[in-house]
Parts: C-alpha cells; sequence; structure tokens
C-alpha cells in the first residue's frame, strides 16, 4: 500500500558508526518502498553551514539520500535544534525539499502539521531565548562569515555547555508544554501532529473543543532505527532490524 515514513533525532556524524550503518541499511531498504520520506530535523548531530558539504561524511550522506530520491521516493528536510543552519545547497545535494517549521500537509485525506518540536518546549525558557536567537536571520549571517573551523568549535563550545545544563534541568522542563501542544492544534483547526525532538516516542491523544487530535512523537536512532509509517488506513510504529553488519 502506498505509505509514507517520518524519521527524526539521527544525530549523525561520523564519531557514531553504527547510527550511520542503520541510517544507510534503512535508507537502501526500507525507505524505497515508501512514496516519501520526512526527515523531520536533526538529521546531523550539528550542521555549521553548507560550505561544510564537501567533507567526506556529507558526501556519504548527501549521496545515499541522493540516490534514493532517484529510486523515486521524495524527501523532505526539516530543520531540527542541531542542523538549524542547513539551507538549499545541502537540500539540492540531497534532492530533497526543505520545509518549513510549522507545515501543514494532506497526508492521505488527513490534514497533518509537522513541525521538528523544541518550539513547543517552551518551559525551557533558556532554551527558547537561544533558540530565537539562532533563528534570527541577522545572526546566522554573521555566524556563517566565520571560517568554517571557527563555527564548528563554537558549536562544539556550545554543545558541550548545553550537555552540562541539561543535568540541572527537570525532565518535564524539556518536554512539549500542553498549552503549547494546544495552540497549535487549535490554529490548524486540529489536526493530526507528528514532531521528534523530545526522544520520547509515544502516541498521545489530546482532546479540545470538542475535537480528538492524535500526536505521533518520533523517537531518536540512539539504539535502533525507527519510523512512523503513515498510508491512507493506518498509523504505526515501524522499528527495523539490524542488518547484522
Amino acid at each position: 500500500m502506498p505509505h509514507t515514513l517520518f524519521i527524526s533525532d539521527l544525530h549523525l556524524c561520523a564519531s557514531t558508526p553504527n547510527t550511520s550503518r542503520l541510517f544507510h541499511h534503512f535508507i537502501k531498504e526500507i525507505a524505497p518502498q515508501a512514496e516519501a520520506l520526512y526527515i523531520l530535523g536533526d538529521l546531523f548531530e550539528y550542521w555549521a553551514g553548507d560550505d561544510d558539504l564537501n567533507s567526506p561524511f556529507h558526501q556519504e550522506i548527501t549521496g545515499a539520500l541522493r540516490a534514493l530520491s532517484k529510486q523515486g521516493t521524495d524527501i523532505y528536510i526539516m530543520h531540527g535544534n542541531r542542523d538549524f543552519l542547513m539551507n538549499k545547497q545541502l537540500a539540492e545535494a540531497c534532492h530533497a525539499t526543505l520545509l518549513s517549521d510549522p507545515i501543514l500537509l494532506d497526508l492521505y485525506g488527513t490534514p497533518t502539521v509537522l513541525t521538528h518540536g523544541d518550539a513547543l518546549c517552551t518551559d525551557d525558557t533558556d532554551y527558547q531565548a537561544f533558540r530565537q536567537q539562532v533563528r534570527n536571520t541577522g545572526w546566522q549571517q554573521l555566524f556563517l562569515a566565520l571560517p568554517l573551523g571557527e563555527r564548528k568549535a563554537r558549536i562544539e563550545q556550545l554543545r558541550a555547555k548545553s550537555e552540562s545544563e541539561k543535568q540541572n534541568k527537570a525532565q518535564s522542563i524539556m518536554d512539549v508544554n500542553l498549552q503549547a501542544v494546544n495552540e497549535l492544534l487549535h490554529e490548524y483547526y486540529y489536526p493530526r501532529l507528528i514532531h521528534g525532538h523530545t526522544h520520547r516516542p509515544a502516541h498521545h491523544l489530546h482532546h479540545l473543543d470538542g475535537h480528538t487530535c492524535d500526536r505521533w512523537v518520533l523517537g531518536d536512532w540512539d539504539k535502533y532505527a525507527n519510523a512512523l509509517r503513515c498510508d491512507a488506513d493506518t498509523t504505526t510504529w515501524e522499528i527495523f532490524p539490524d542488518d547484522g553488519q
């Protein structure tokens, strides 16, 4: 049956070869059966700018996605909190479409809103202030004007600081805020919602203004490859076995 796959939070980088291996197995063996693949943020551990496309690792990943596209699977990529500097050059290298966040689509007759999910974590006020800063066009232009090596060094510092700060934050602060979720559902007139970011895969039902809305949270790829599979009749979790290599 025609179907679409959704994934997020792979955090691909050269230092996590197991996740990269799972990604390549998924791209070669699973994704070609889908009409479309949506990557809802954090495809990479971080992205310092499209001028880093020529690194061997990035060439490997973009080449795999490009090959998938040539087999007939449409590819869509959304910014995450780690790779918000992705731009048109990366999308073109992957033969993918870069999505706005959030975005509404008709998925086999069901209105569906896609978002990475970090904008919904409004209880984490420090992160939201940081998010507003780095998503600003002026800030990005200044940052991207720095040499690539300096950008990477600054990003590594920010990552280390973020990991340290997480140790002192309550887990609930880093999850979505239900009021923020309800406001998004109300804004788009009670659609299905699919997002990632929290690394807490689950299916939630939201009862709002006489409507019942499905919210599907995508899982990360730290331990195994997984995706949400949607067709005209069903929405199901798919966990893909390791190829054993």
